[in-house]
């Protein structure tokens, strides 16, 4: 048995017991006490599991109720700024640029054979009409100790190309519009009765607290009204 069901099973209970009380000899003012706390309980039981009920399912007749189904779209909508705006701001997605790029950077200058590069930058001299000039002054020995300048400079350049794409403009502009695109494909599958599934799965369990607490208060309050009617 859920709380609600609980809850008004037992303030009806007490309203019974109070209208058969007399029969058993409880004096009046008693059985009346009993059926106002009942009365009262089970008013704001029911009130409070209504309201509750009236949030997922639509109610002929009744204007609000299944709040939650035929508003979807304007879930839909917070779900995707929720999404967008606290896992994917501009500044989020800068960052993960900027560690991307220096990841590359990383990874291109332990794979490049820059060595090799360089060898075949002497290879096309030696092939070129500057090949005689280089036998002259001492063939590929000449230009061995531009090697390490060179392979230098060419890391260089590398860690610039890879830091101009990361950095450009529209980089992250155009990232954030994939993303919103990708959760925008993904919330057009959701249904009406999807949402309301969703949301219900969450927080209804939780709700029937609204019903138990109903159930309580309308009992204090109905057990007040009851002494103050013996005042």
């Amino acid at each position: 048995m859920n709380k609600s069901l609980f809850t008004n099973v037992v303030s009806a209970s007490i309203f019974a017991v109070g209208l058969i009380a007399p029969t058993f000899g409880l004096p009046s003012d008693w059985s009346k006490l009993l059926q106002l706390t009942g009365l009262f309980a089970l008013s704001g039981g029911v009130t409070n599991w209504l309201a509750v009920h009236m949030l997922f399912e639509k109610i002929p007749f009744i204007y609000g109720s299944g709040v939650i189904p035929s508003r979807f779209e304007d879930f839909k909508l917070g779900i995707k700024e929720l999404i967008v705006n606290e896992f994917f701001t501009r500044e989020q997605i800068d960052r993960f640029l900027a560690e991307a790029g220096s990841s590359r950077i990383e990874d291109l200058a332990t794979k490049a054979d820059f060595d090799r590069v360089f060898l075949g930058l002497v290879e096309a001299i030696e092939e070129s009409s500057m090949g005689g000039m280089l036998k002259m002054l001492g063939g590929r020995e000449a230009l061995e100790p531009l090697r390490e300048p060179m392979v230098e400079k060419l890391k260089g350049i590398l860690a610039e190309i890879v830091d101009e794409d990361s950095g450009e403009s529209g980089a992250s502009e155009q990232l954030i519009g994939q993303i919103e695109a990708i959760i925008e494909r993904r919330l057009d599958e959701l249904t009406p009765r999807k949402v309301k599934d969703i949301v219900e799965n969450m927080i209804r369990k939780h709700l029937g607290w609204l019903v138990v607490w109903g159930g309580v208060f309308g009992g204090l309050i109905g057990l007040l009204v009851g002494v103050l009617e013996r005042l």
